[in-house]
C-alpha cells in the first residue's frame, strides 16, 4: 500500500476514535473504538489495513489469536480474510476444558489470561490482535501463552498504541503494528 493511501486510511480511522478522560478511573484517558464498529466502512478500513500489513510482512500465518475482549471483534474478520483459524485468549475462568494460564499486570490492576490447551498446535505461526497497546501486559501474557503452547508468534496487531507507555518494549523481540499512535 502506498504511504499516502495508508496515511489517508489511518486518519479516517483516527477520526472515529473518541477520548474519555478519567475512565475507567481517574487519571486514565480511555480511547474508545466503538464508533469504528458502528460504521461498516470504518470497520472495513481497519481490517483492510491489518490485512495489507500481514500480507506484506508475513508469508505464512496459521492462526489469528484475539485478546479478550476487543480482539474478538477484529480478529475473526482478519482471520476470515486470511483464510485461517481464530483462537480466543480470555480472562481466567471463561473457557471450558483444559486451559493454560498466565498472570499479568494491567495499566490499572492485575489479571490472569488463559487459552484452551489444544487451541494452537506446536509450531503454528500466530498473529496476536487487540484494539489497544498500553503497557503491554495483556499482549505480553498472550505471547507467554503462545510460548507455553510452543507456537511461533509472528507479531502483534493493534488499532491504537499509546507510545508513552512503552508497551512495545515489553513485547520485544516481537513486532507491533499499530494503525494509530498517541
Amino acid at each position: 500500500m502506498a504511504s499516502a493511501d495508508f496515511e489517508s486510511k489511518r486518519k479516517t480511522i483516527q477520526s472515529f476514535v473518541r477520548a474519555y478522560p478519567d475512565f475507567p478511573q481517574p487519571g486514565i484517558l480511555f480511547r474508545d473504538i466503538c464508533p469504528i464498529l458502528r460504521d461498516p466502512a470504518a470497520l472495513n478500513t481497519v481490517i483492510d489495513l491489518f490485512e495489507e500489513h500481514v500480507k506484506k510482512n508475513h508469508m505464512k500465518v496459521d492462526v489469528v489469536v484475539g485478546i479478550d475482549a476487543r480482539g474478538f471483534l477484529f480478529g475473526p474478520l482478519l482471520a476470515q480474510r486470511l483464510g485461517v483459524g481464530f483462537v480466543l485468549v480470555r480472562k481466567k475462568g471463561k473457557l471450558p476444558g483444559s486451559c493454560v494460564s498466565v498472570a499479568y499486570d494491567l495499566e490499572y490492576g492485575k489479571a490472569e489470561a488463559e487459552v484452551q490447551e489444544d487451541a494452537v498446535a506446536a509450531g503454528q505461526k500466530v498473529l496476536l490482535i487487540d484494539d489497544l497497546l498500553a503497557t503491554g501486559g495483556t499482549l505480553f501474557a498472550a505471547v507467554e501463552l503462545m510460548k507455553k503452547l510452543q507456537a511461533e508468534v509472528l507479531g502483534c496487531l493493534v488499532i491504537i498504541e499509546l507510545k508513552d507507555l512503552n508497551g512495545s518494549d515489553k513485547l520485544k523481540p516481537h513486532s507491533v503494528f499499530s494503525i494509530i499512535q498517541y
